[in-house]
């Protein structure tokens, strides 16, 4: 589908899916855009304050899933703010500190939204517990994912996609 006169997206849109520490919640984000968008959508992920680490809880689960997480990286979201950095289109918070923070400036006019999760690599009770929880926030931006590609994004204006963006935040599990 190609964008109408005036469309401000790129093609395919750059989503940029954000965390704090970017290593468990908008890392899994930024699979399942990609994964699931088939080339409809071009996801990154990126935090604040990256732990410089994909989070061990998150790599069993892309290895239980079957994906390859070798090109999965924790880095800052100012590599999306640099000179030659891809425009971004969409920027996804996935944690409250994240979305409460000042983002930096990313050329183009970005629209934003917030699909709060509960973090994951916070659970105590061990490895099964987190995996538990691993599995929980897999299945539910899973769900958003779908959701958002479910529209028809690509012909949306950006007042109508926020609003889109915002009710799927508001799904099962939103915090």
């Amino acid at each position: 589908m190609l964008c109408p006169v005036g469309c401000r997206l790129s093609e395919p849109p750059n989503v940029l899916v954000l965390c704090t520490g970017n290593s468990a919640r908008s890392i899994l984000g930024e699979v399942l855009f990609n994964r699931l968008g088939k080339g409809r959508v071009r996801a990154f992920s990126a935090g604040s304050k990256p732990a410089g680490a994909v989070n061990p809880g998150a790599l069993r689960l892309l290895r239980r899933e079957g994906i390859d997480a070798s090109g999965l990286r924790s880095k800052s979201w100012n590599e999306f703010a640099a000179p030659h950095a891809p425009r971004i289109d969409i920027v996804v918070t996935v944690c409250g500190s994240a979305a409460g923070e000042a983002c930096p400036a990313f050329p183009g006019k970005a629209v934003r939204t917030h699909w709060g999760l509960a973090d994951p690599a916070g659970v105590a009770g061990g490895e099964a517990a987190e995996d538990a929880a691993f599995q929980r926030t897999w299945t539910l931006l899973r769900q958003r994912v779908e959701a958002f590609l479910a529209l028809p994004f690509e012909t949306m204006a950006d007042d109508e996609l926020e609003r889109e963006l915002h009710e799927i935040g508001q799904m099962e599990g939103a915090a």
